[in-house]
């Protein structure tokens, strides 16, 4: 187990107590208590191979014993819940004057349920899940860029379509612009082509009148 023994104390004086396990701490916890300054106060004392965890705010302590494997966040997440659940009961606004272990009843109970949820399933470390959600993501895009790598002659063979592709459109304006220079060319030829058949069909026209030298329009016939 991680947490071992937890307490609420106004000062020096214990109000509710719970052990975990069977081993007396009531002195170590009694000469930590003593230890502890009257302000506000958050620390970590070290005895044997235990560490003592509390919390210091309006007169009131909250302390934990946990094993050293436990860490830090964790026995202080659990002393913040315990702080939570001890001020919002009602007993709690005269605790501070009350004798020894007067709060045992109906507290005891209450550290002993949240002890025994933090040994056996305790809520999730925000750093811990951050972390977790971050390792997630970071496999997510690993997977992702194996799978591109595993197409890589896909995509090569895509490239190389789009550059035959690029290649033809390439050709077909060049030969776009060859038939266009090309049908010019030809249109321009049949308006020359028609417009001198037009002139030699005047020229005939005129020939019939006048003669082919086109001379005997211009003279009148003299009188007698």
């Amino acid at each position: 187990m991680s947490l071992i023994h937890a307490l609420v104390a106004a000062g020096p004086t214990i109000l509710a107590e719970h052990s975990a396990g069977k081993r007396d701490f009531s002195q170590a916890t009694q000469t930590i208590l003593s230890k502890i300054p009257p302000n506000n106060s958050k620390l970590t004392y070290v005895w044997e191979q235990y560490l003592f965890h509390y919390i210091s705010e309006g007169g009131f302590t909250y302390l934990v014993m946990a094993d050293d494997s436990a860490g830090r966040r964790m026995p202080f997440a659990f002393l913040t819940d315990l702080q939570r659940k001890f001020t919002s009961a009602p007993s709690s606004s005269a605790a501070s004057d009350s004798p020894a272990y007067s709060q045992q009843g109906s507290f005891g109970p209450v550290i002993a349920d949240l002890m025994h949820t933090y040994n056996t399933a305790p809520p999730p470390d925000e750093l811990v899940r951050a972390q977790t959600e971050l390792n997630q993501v970071k496999d997510i895009m690993v997977q992702n860029v194996e799978q591109i790598l595993s197409r890589g002659e896909r995509i090569e063979l895509l490239v190389d379509k789009t550059d035959v592709m690029a290649g033809q459109a390439t050709a077909f304006r060049r030969g776009a612009r060859t038939v266009r220079r090309q049908m010019w060319w030809k249109n321009t030829k049949i308006l020359a082509l028609s417009a001198v058949v037009g002139l030699v069909l005047m020229w005939i026209l005129a020939a019939q009148f006048c003669g082919a030298g086109l001379n005997q329009c211009g003279n009148k016939p003299s009188a007698t």
